[in-house]
C-alpha cells in the first residue's frame, strides 16, 4: 500500500481552500457571499483562495447578472471533485495509520 501522504494535495493545505472545497462538494453550485459569510472572510482573502483554485482547474466560475447585480458563482470541477475526494482519503488513511 502506497504512502497515504502522496495522496495528499498541496492545493488544500490551506484551510481556507479546504473548507472552499468541502462546501462545493456538498452543493452543486455556491455564490461568493455564501462562501465568504460561511467560511467568515473578506472579499479580498476569498478571491485569492478561489483564484488559487480556478488556476488549479479544480473549480468553475460563472458569472452573471441577476437584474443588475452581479452574481458569481463556484462549482467543482470533476477534476476538482477527483483530487478532493483522494486528499481526504488520504487524510482518512494516515488517521487510521496504526503507528503505535
Amino acid at each position: 500500500m502506497p504512502n497515504p501522504i502522496l495522496l495528499l494535495n498541496k492545493a488544500f493545505d490551506s484551510r481556507i481552500r479546504l473548507g472552499i472545497m468541502a462546501i462545493l462538494m456538498t452543493n452543486e453550485r455556491t455564490d461568493f457571499n455564501y462562501l465568504k459569510e460561511t467560511l467568515e472572510l473578506t472579499d479580498g482573502n476569498l478571491a485569492s483562495h478561489i483564484s488559487a483554485l480556478e488556476q488549479a482547474n479544480f473549480i468553475e466560475v460563472s458569472k452573471q447578472f441577476i437584474g443588475k447585480k452581479p452574481n458569481t458563482t463556484y462549482k467543482a470541477t470533476p477534476e476538482g471533485k477527483e483530487a478532493f475526494k483522494k486528499h481526504i482519503d488520504g487524510l482518512e488513511q494516515l488517521i487510521r495509520t496504526d503507528n503505535l
